[in-house]
């Protein structure tokens, strides 16, 4: 899919430059994939705190069940 965008020259070029990547595309898909993590790891760190553990539960025990 081709999309024309106004992406700062001087943003793209030091993106280019820190990541080692040849091309405009390269260090752009490689950007959107890093801040796609970034995102999906907020969501899981949201979840800290609201996850309830049984505190009777023997995990050794589970493990020494066939």
């Amino acid at each position: 899919m081709a999309t024309n965008l106004a992406i700062d020259d001087r943003l793209i070029e030091e993106a280019k430059a820190i990541g080692n990547h040849r091309t405009k595309k390269g260090a752009v898909t490689e950007a959107l994939q890093e801040y796609i993590q970034r995102k999906k790891q907020f969501e899981i760190t949201r979840l800290f705190g609201k996850i309830y553990y049984d505190p009777d539960y023997d995990y050794k025990q589970q493990r020494s069940r066939q």
